[in-house]
C-alpha cells in the first residue's frame, strides 16, 4: 500500500514537471529577457496570471456590494488559520487558513442574517477578535517571528504545487462566473427583486462569499495579509471611475489587475522590493489616474 501511494505521488511529480516545463520552454521563448529566465520567475508570472484575472473579476461584485472590509477581515484572520495549523500540527499552513476563512465567512454570514446589528459592527467584531487570537497563539514564548513573512508576502515563493490549487480554483471562479453571474448581480443589487424572480439568496451570498475567501486565502502567502484586500478592491475601484456600462466595468477591473500584477512583478525584481506591495502601488496610481480623469471628463460636460 505504501509503495502503490508513493508511485502515485512520483507519478504525480513527473507529470507537474513535463507541464511546467512547457510552461517555461513558452515564457523563454516569448520573453527572451534576463528575467524571464529564472524558474522562480516563471512561477511567479504564471501566478500574477491566475490571480489577478480572479482579483479583477470578483472585486467588480466587492466594490458593488460595499465589501471591502470583509475581505480585509479574512486577510488579517488568516493569522489564526496559521496559528490553528501550527496547533493541529498541518505542515502546509495553506489548508488550515482555508478551513478557517471558510468557518470565518460562513460564522459572519449568519450572523449577518440575524439582523442584530449592523454588517461592518459583526465583521469587526469577528475580525479583531480572530487577529488577537492569531497573534496570541503564535506569538506564544518569541515564536511570530518566523510567521511575519506572512504580513507582506512574497510572491517569488509561489510553487508549482501552489499553482496547481490556485489553477483550480481560477477555472471553478469562471466557470461560477459563466454559470452564475446574472443571479449574484441580482443579489448584489436588489434582495428583494432577486427573491421574487425565484433565486435562492442565501445560497449565492453564502457561494460569493466562499469564493472569497478562497481566492484571498490561497493568496495570501504571496501577497500578505496587510495588502491583500487592496489587491481586490483597486482593480474594480479603478475601473468604475472611467467605466460606463456594466461589460466595460469587468473588462477594464481584469485589465488593470492583469497589467498590474505583470508590471509590478518585473519591476519588483530590478527594484528589489516586494512584489505584492509593487503591484498595489501600480493600482494606487491607476485609481488616481482614472479619479482625475473622471473629474476632467465631468468638468468638460
Amino acid at each position: 500500500m505504501y509503495r502503490k501511494r508513493v508511485h502515485v505521488q512520483e507519478v504525480s511529480t513527473c507529470k507537474r514537471r513535463v507541464y511546467m516545463s512547457g510552461w517555461y520552454n513558452l515564457i523563454e521563448w516569448l520573453i527572451p529577457f534576463e528575467w524571464a529566465k529564472y524558474n522562480f520567475m516563471k512561477n511567479a508570472l504564471l501566478g500574477v496570471l491566475l490571480v489577478t484575472p480572479m482579483f479583477g473579476l470578483v472585486g467588480t461584485m466587492v466594490v458593488n456590494n460595499k465589501m471591502a472590509f470583509f475581505s480585509d477581515a479574512l486577510g488579517h484572520s488568516a493569522l489564526t488559520g496559521i496559528a490553528l495549523g501550527v496547533i493541529l500540527g498541518i505542515g502546509n499552513p495553506i489548508w488550515s487558513m482555508l478551513g478557517f476563512s471558510i468557518f470565518l465567512t460562513l460564522a459572519i454570514i449568519k450572523v449577518k442574517g440575524a439582523n442584530t446589528a449592523s454588517i461592518d459592527t459583526i465583521i469587526g467584531v469577528f475580525s479583531s477578535t480572530a487577529v488577537a487570537l492569531g497573534i496570541v497563539i503564535l506569538s506564544f514564548r518569541g515564536g511570530f517571528a518566523k510567521y511575519a513573512s506572512y504580513l507582506i508576502g512574497d510572491l517569488l515563493s509561489i510553487t508549482p504545487e501552489d499553482l496547481v490549487l490556485v489553477g483550480i480554483t481560477f477555472f471553478i471562479v469562471i466557470l461560477i462566473w459563466i454559470i452564475a453571474y446574472n443571479k449574484i448581480f441580482l443579489v448584489s443589487l436588489n434582495i428583494s427583486l432577486a427573491k421574487s424572480r425565484g433565486i435562492n439568496v442565501h445560497l449565492w451570498e453564502y457561494a460569493f462569499a466562499l469564493m472569497i475567501a478562497f481566492i484571498v486565502t490561497l493568496s495570501i502567502k504571496w501577497v500578505g495579509t496587510l495588502i491583500i484586500s487592496s489587491m481586490l478592491v483597486l482593480p474594480a475601484a479603478a475601473a468604475r471611475n472611467i467605466a460606463s456600462n456594466t461589460k466595460q466595468y469587468t473588462v477594464l477591473s481584469v485589465t488593470i489587475a492583469l497589467f498590474s500584477g505583470i508590471s509590478g512583478l518585473i519591476l519588483s525584481y530590478f527594484l528589489g522590493s516586494a512584489a505584492g506591495a509593487t503591484i498595489v502601488l501600480i493600482l494606487g496610481l491607476i485609481f488616481a489616474l482614472t479619479y482625475f480623469t473622471k473629474i476632467i471628463l465631468s468638468g468638460a460636460k
